[in-house]
């Protein structure tokens, strides 16, 4: 989970200047060159049988964004089988913090704008970007303990759990019956492939991409098969115990190794590594570098010009984000976290005081990569998307800004909880 984190800090710096500099492109004279790129059109054609004709932004939302929510799915089964979401007692806390990290910026946002154009953005202040969180926390030191860096990842994962539920239910466009079931089969296929102990990744690919194509078909977005994939991975290793050193030993004795023994050698040493393991590490770090920097440079650029930022002040879904995800998420997050101690149901994690625990919580507020994702589903109107997204981009700043600033300021563990 360590390199896990380290990974996502080092990774969220790559995206920081990819949104830099899709800023700065927006509003440079070149600006007409950054939405030609974007409003280029990609055609994918298989004959007569297939034909998918879509803008370059469309296809690094809907296609490649499938990669980076692939590994979220990896990471929480992993974390369901082997890591903190597996232990009720550990995940007790992040979850109901969570929970109202989800709730109350969704209420928050909600009030600004129930009724108007821009209700349909109720889901953007609800996500946490664990890359900048994490990249944060970092940067404040050893003032944070890694229980509490354990504790925002598990938060993250909840998060992001709800977040898919979110896109799955609320985010879906007129659905295809026919599809959807095509996409069920699809997905009982794979789980036979799994009891067969199909072990081929290849064969699996090209199922993942047959079931790309039918979730994008039946109106789900189609990011939520990355999610399935990634859930369907096997996380315990095919192979387990002691007794690989001594069978290597003898295996190799010899002067020569032939073919199949170098075959098995290599299967046996692969196996006792989890599928979801060996996944992760391959994919992450390009999720991390290349992915997710790739998807900011696409949805970040926004222009900042006089008028825009005056229409974005005035907005209510510019007011509704940023209160959702600076006020809300710490709000949420502090007060569901105490109330969960309060009533007895869990503890701070080891070496957290409330001052942190408060400092994580605004932290939480800075909600990058999944709000624009949110944002694209949500809005088709242009202003209403700049808007949200100068909203994002203004509340997760002073989101990292209020929580390192907290955390900074924060005591040893074993402070009064606030209220005691």
């Amino acid at each position: 989970m360590l390199h896990f984190l380290r990974v996502e800090a080092a990774g969220g710096v790559v995206m920081l200047v990819a949104a830099v500099v899709a800023l700065v492109w927006a509003n440079s004279p070149w600006r007409d060159s950054y939405y030609e790129l974007l409003h280029s059109h990609v055609r994918l054609e298989l004959g007569s049988v297939l034909a998918l004709d879509e803008p370059l932004e469309a296809w690094i939302n809907d296609a490649l964004m499938v990669i980076f929510f692939f590994v979220v799915g990896l990471e929480i089964k992993r974390e369901l089988v082997v890591g903190e979401l597996r232990r009720p007692a550990a995940v007790a806390l992040p979850a109901v913090a969570a929970l109202g990290g989800m709730v109350v910026p969704a209420a928050i946002y909600a009030a600004f704008n129930a009724g108007g154009e821009g209700s349909a953005g109720w889901g953007i202040p609800m996500a946490t970007d664990i890359a900048f969180a994490v990249g944060v926390l970092s940067l404040v030191g050893n003032r944070v303990p890694n229980s509490l860096k354990i504790y925002l990842l598990t938060l993250a994962i909840v998060d992001d759990i709800g977040a898919i539920v979110v896109i799955a239910i609320f985010y879906t466009d007129d659905l295809s019956l026919g599809w959807l079931l095509a996409a069920v089969g699809i997905v009982l296929l794979l789980v036979l492939m799994r009891l067969a102990r199909i072990w081929y990744t290849p064969a699996y690919l090209l199922v993942g991409v047959v079931l790309w194509l039918a979730v994008f078909e039946s109106g789900v977005h189609a990011t939520i098969a990355g999610v399935v994939l990634g859930i369907l991975a096997p996380a315990r290793p095919l192979l387990s115990g002691s007794t690989l050193d001594d069978r290597v030993s003898r295996w190799f004795s010899g002067d020569e190794v032939s073919p199949p023994v170098a075959r098995r050698a290599s299967f046996e040493v692969r196996e006792r590594v989890s599928v979801a393991d060996r996944l992760d590490n391959l994919l992450h770090p390009w999720t991390s570098f290349l992915v997710v920097p790739v998807f900011a440079l696409a949805n970040a650029g926004v222009a900042l010009s006089a008028d825009a930022l005056g229409d974005a002040l005035r907005s209510p879904v510019t007011i509704g984000i940023v209160l959702g995800l600076v006020v809300g998420k710490l709000v949420g997050i502090s007060s569901f976290s105490w109330l969960a101690v309060r009533l007895g149901l869990c503890s701070l994690p080891r070496g957290a005081s409330w001052t942190k625990v408060i400092g994580v919580a605004g932290v939480a507020g800075i909600g990058f990569t999944v709000s624009l994702f949110i944002t694209n589903l949500a809005f088709t109107a242009a202003d209403l998307t700049d808007q949200a997204k100068v909203g994002i981009l203004a509340a997760s700043a002073v989101a990292a800004l209020i929580g390192a600033a907290i955390l900074r300021s924060s005591r040893s563990a074993g402070e009064p909880a606030p209220g005691a």
